[in-house]
């Protein structure tokens, strides 16, 4: 069976056993998922949404966004970490989809990369599960299941994002990572996987992982 026959069979064996898998940040507007999802860096999706309530209710677009204070926006978001960039990156990426975008989150990586905190990882969420355009993710969990699985050798996220994308047809790419979160959470974790009672071990090669797991 080829590589990429394996990956696939594998990949939909974790989506059957995780139907429901799906963005965990909460957010009604491609606005309110770019800010969640610049807030998630080094933070749980659980702190982001309990921050995010008051956050959007005080400033719930860009307009109001880029002229709000720093000091009162990191007093909202001090708990997420990082608090201190965060704020300023969120001021400044509001005044730039003001002035570069008409108010409008774009539509597309190059645009969405060029604003102030927005990475690759953030671009994709949001191009994904804002717009339908597929994105591979790529995030703590992606990446070590990845490397488990023998979907790439890299360490580095731009390399394990086009060695996925390669390996797995567009139409799958927003799902994956959904799944592979989710599955990363609950059963193959860090540093140790539950291996014993993971129900696609037999498909999985366990790149670097002991074998009495």
């Amino acid at each position: 069976m080829k590589n990429r026959e394996k990956a696939l069979r594998l990949l939909k064996s974790l989506e059957l056993i995780y139907p429901d898998a799906h963005c965990a940040l909460n957010y009604r507007s491609a606005w309110e998922l770019l800010v969640a999802t610049i807030l998630s860096a080094q933070c749980t999706d659980v702190r982001v949404n309990q921050v995010t309530v008051e956050l959007f209710r005080a400033y719930p677009d860009p307009d109001r966004l880029a002229v709000a204070s720093q000091e009162h926006v990191e007093a909202l978001i001090r708990s997420t970490g990082f608090f201190r960039n965060k704020a300023k990156n969120l001021i400044s990426c509001a005044s730039q989809v003001l002035t570069r975008h008409r108010g409008e989150v774009p539509q597309t990586l190059e645009e969405l990369v060029a604003l102030d905190g927005v990475g690759r990882k953030t671009a994709n969420v949001v191009l994904g599960n804002a717009f339908n355009v597929p994105g591979m993710v790529v995030d703590t969990h992606v990446k070590r299941l990845a490397r488990r699985f023998g979907w790439t050798r890299s360490d580095h996220p731009d390399q394990i994002e086009k060695d996925l994308c390669r390996l797995l047809p567009p139409a799958e790419w927003t799902q994956c990572a959904h799944t592979l979160i989710w599955h990363g959470r609950a059963c193959c974790k860090a540093p140790v996987p539950y291996c014993s009672r993971c129900a696609i071990v037999a498909l999985c090669p366990r790149k670097g992982v002991a074998r009495s797991h």
